[in-house]
């Protein structure tokens, strides 16, 4: 899809964080304002959309996953507050999703690599695929399997001529069909569709669709800012919400 392209890395992630801190306002103390949720829905698919990136460009990918890990372990206690308790494992938070399909992708990478098979390749990436799915459900990390999903389909399409398309297709099936969840009634031509909330996610694929592959203005202070944001943000969020509830 050919278009004129405006967003670098830098204005994808003020988005991202700007959509995530109104989906969890909405979660921690304004749940009568639906649109907070709904415009929360673009959060997820445009950071893992930068994940992809993130791994298609790193070049330490160690220290890439030791960040995530690190603030992944920073933001644990604050998303349990979030979630209610303390100690909450059955659910983590959404650096641990990204750290394990980061994990989940080099793992691919290694075996593509010694297999020059297109056939082959695709057994592989199919496997891992399923292999990403299941630990996402099993380890209870943020969206689950399904979080693992998204972020390998951008990696999987990115670059690819009618990688848009294919965007379009999974983002459908991922947050249409498995996600699925709290549904409200759409009128149109006067027919009623079924439409679960969790569908405006595929509106982030518009500002994603944008991304010129610039990192934009910044530098390390602002990366670090962007990870600091999330454990950052969700514990002032906890704080506010248990004082304004005494």
């Amino acid at each position: 899809m050919t278009c004129a392209k405006y967003m670098n890395g830098t204005a994808l992630k003020i988005l991202a964080m700007a959509t995530m801190l109104c989906d969890h306002i909405w979660g921690i103390g304004l749940s009568d304002h639906i649109w907070l949720h709904i415009v929360g829905r673009l959060a997820f698919p445009i950071f893992a959309f930068l994940i992809a990136e993130g791994y298609a460009h790193t070049k330490n990918f160690k220290a890439y996953c030791l960040r995530l890990l690190c603030f992944a372990l920073v933001a644990e206690i604050p998303f349990n507050l979030m979630m209610g308790s303390p100690l909450y494992p059955f659910h983590q938070n959404v650096m641990f999703t990204f750290l394990l399909a980061l994990l989940l992708l080099r793992g691919l990478d290694k075996f593509l690599e010694k297999y020059s098979s297109p056939m082959v390749q695709i057994i592989f990436a199919a496997l891992f695929t399923a292999l990403g799915y299941a630990l996402g459900i099993v380890t209870f990390v943020d969206y689950f399997g399904c979080g693992i999903l998204t972020v390998f389909l951008f990696y999987f399409t990115r670059e690819k001529r009618w990688g848009w398309l294919l965007q379009l297709a999974g983002m459908w099936y991922i947050n249409w069909v498995l996600l699925g969840g709290y549904s409200f009634v759409l009128h149109w031509m006067g027919h009623e569709i079924l439409v679960p909330l969790q569908a405006f996610a595929l509106l982030a694929l518009l500002p994603i669709w944008l991304y010129n592959a610039q990192r934009g203005p910044g530098g390390k202070a602002f990366q670090y800012f962007t990870y600091a944001f999330y454990p950052g943000h969700i514990l002032i969020l906890v704080l506010l919400a248990r004082w304004m509830g005494s």
